[in-house]
């Protein structure tokens, strides 16, 4: 991170701010009366300003693993912290959050009377908030290698949709993947997952790819330090390249990821989580009905996962 370079703040065509500063690249939408847009507008972007200086302050401690007693201070490191904590018990820095936490930051300023919805995406986490009766709709891009000039000129085609209404409890989504903008030790094309805030979803996309995993010498990994010299990764081996797999073993490391993404449910980490990988998918909430083609041996492992984590 690097906190000298200048904020920037730009009105897309369509209403919406961009906000930018260094890594963050962050797109605001809101609707409500004009007073109130225009005062949550302002205080966002006051507070996005100061943002990069106050994370690269506490960047040392963001880096090293999440343990023991929380050792930052600010309100942004304290809630990458928290929301990584659940998982200590294996290696994760609270860096594993940090868009998340951002993007949940700067919603603050539209939980407000006279703001019926907003959403602040950070690069694909995003923070939502819904007024009563108020609903959101996003879509799901599953996999970065097929983007492309074209559809940035003439528009995205997603491969699902969902809704989130104000009576749900999810506020937050994040995706996370080894084509994504973070490192991966698994090897899911992408991870998106629902839950009750923009931080902890982060966390829990991070920590549900890395499970979509196997272990085949085809798959290429290297260490996070020799690929970026300050990732806080250090000499773990992250994924940096996934050659098309046989079928049965992309249901294997699907299979794995769900396995972890039934605990995390179960122990209300997460609401929903939909895990993608070459073309194959599982979500948390299919039943034996609608696992797309999967062969009968993988619904039997969905079936009896739900039984374990029920």
């Amino acid at each position: 991170m690097m906190a000298a370079m200048q904020a920037q703040c730009a009105r897309l065509p369509d209403g919406r701010l961009h906000f930018h500063h260094g890594p963050m690249d962050i797109i605001i939408g809101a609707e409500g009366n004009l007073a109130a847009l225009t005062a949550a507008h302002q205080g966002a972007w006051e507070r996005f300003k100061t943002i990069l200086e106050e994370l690269v302050q506490e960047l040392s401690a963001l880096r090293r693993p999440v343990q023991g007693a929380c050792p930052v201070a600010g309100p942004i490191a304290k809630r990458m912290w928290s929301a990584c904590q659940p998982y200590q018990a294996s290696f994760i820095t609270p860096m594993a959050a940090v868009a998340g936490s951002v993007a949940q930051e700067l919603l603050r300023y539209y939980v407000v009377p006279g703001i019926k919805r907003a959403w602040v995406n950070n690069g694909g986490d995003i923070a939502i908030h819904l007024a009563a009766d108020e609903s959101i709709r996003a879509g799901l891009y599953s996999n970065l290698a097929r983007f492309n000039a074209q559809q940035l000129q003439k528009g995205i085609t997603v491969d699902g949709q969902f809704e989130v209404h104000s009576s749900s409890p999810v506020r937050g989504v994040a995706t996370s993947g080894w084509r994504g903008r973070s490192f991966s030790l698994g090897i899911a094309d992408s991870v998106t997952v629902l839950a009750a805030t923009a931080a902890q979803a982060d966390a829990a996309a991070s920590v549900i790819a890395n499970a979509v995993n196997i272990n085949d010498s085809r798959v290429i990994r290297r260490p996070a330090c020799e690929l970026k010299d300050d990732a806080d990764l250090g000499a773990i081996e992250v994924t940096i390249d996934v050659p098309s797999l046989e079928t049965d073993l992309v249901d294997q490391a699907l299979a794995a990821g769900l396995a972890r993404a039934l605990v995390l449910g179960a122990q209300g980490l997460i609401c929903t989580a939909v895990l993608v990988c070459q073309n194959r998918c599982l979500s948390t909430e299919m039943t034996t009905e609608n696992t797309f083609d999967l062969p009968a041996h993988e619904h039997e492992t969905i079936a009896a996962l739900r039984r374990e984590y029920a």
